[in-house]
């Protein structure tokens, strides 16, 4: 009788422990090669016909289907009327554009291309001493680091601008945290009666140090935050880099305390960390702009 006992929680074991490798192995293809397109909408007054933003961010190298051709063929199903590229595309400790650049150039015959840097391209350009940016820019992008361009869209009047910082609000230059040529920039881009766009690697400033309501910007594109990383069942995001453990806020819309501006953050598409996503699918995010 005992023997039978045992057997029996043996078999148990042994079938729980294989449907967790089964659940386990799903979850790591799922979160590295089964694309998701995320879909929300952003109303403002200063909006007068509706805008189709993609945002893609944090691809790390990654490749969907051959040469990319998932995630190009997905972005021109969305048919957007902008494409911002949120920085990380390559990964700073491998000596490959190729994926990058070719990404950047198939994007470019869908809609116009706006990138801005991440922390690997600097990352990258210190390590291998090549201007990765205007290797973007040769590719077709138009790249925008503490610059920003008024552009029109649909007869919309748009200031695009683009920025690698923290982005602390002018008030902590009294405590010498703030970059003072930061605060110049985002002093002189918010400066307009047009509808502002900051496309900005790092959420953290507009997250946790009033970035949101300190800056007068409409909307932010951020990334940086893989989404967490790991989705742990019912608990949530694991680890998010700037915010630590269990962040709370590593993906979605973020609002300003009155409503009146928004942080975009996106899960991004790949990862270049040594622990892999999990239960956190790569994300092509979907932004229509549309009046109040």
């Amino acid at each position: 009788m005992k023997y039978i006992w045992r057997r029996k929680v043996l078999i148990i074991a042994a079938i729980i422990i294989l449907m967790l490798l089964v659940y386990i192995s799903i979850e790591l293809y799922r979160s590295k090669s089964l694309l998701r397109v995320s879909v929300s909408e952003i109303s403002s007054e200063k909006i007068s016909d509706e805008i189709r933003i993609v945002q893609l961010s944090d691809n790390h190298n990654s490749v969907f289907g051959e040469d990319n051709q998932k995630l190009i063929g997905l972005v021109e199903e969305q048919n957007p009327d902008l494409i911002l590229v949120t920085g990380d595309l390559v990964n700073s400790d491998e000596d490959n554009t190729d994926i990058a650049t070719n990404l950047i150039a198939s994007l470019c015959d869908i809609a116009p291309v706006y990138v801005s840097p991440g922390n690997h391209e600097v990352e990258y350009q210190n390590n291998y001493k090549t201007d990765l940016l205007q290797m973007y820019e040769e590719a077709g992008a138009i790249v925008l680091d503490k610059q920003y361009k008024d552009i029109v869209i649909k007869k919309q009047q748009i200031r695009l601008g683009g920025i690698y910082g923290y982005c602390l609000p002018a008030k902590y230059l009294e405590t010498n945290e703030a970059d003072p040529e930061e605060c110049e920039f985002l002093t002189d881009f918010q400066n307009t009666e047009r509808y502002t766009i900051l496309m900005c690697h790092i959420p953290v400033c507009w997250l946790i140090n009033d970035g949101l309501n300190e800056w007068d910007i409409d909307c932010i594109f951020a990334g940086h935050a893989h989404g967490g990383q790991i989705q742990i069942p019912f608990i949530g995001e694991l680890w998010a880099p700037d915010q630590g453990w269990f962040p709370g806020r590593e993906s979605g819309l973020y609002y300003s305390d009155d409503n009146s501006k928004v942080l975009v953050l996106s899960r991004g598409l790949g990862s270049n960390e040594k622990i892999p996503r999990f239960n956190n699918s790569p994300e092509i995010v979907v932004v229509d702009l549309i009046p109040k």
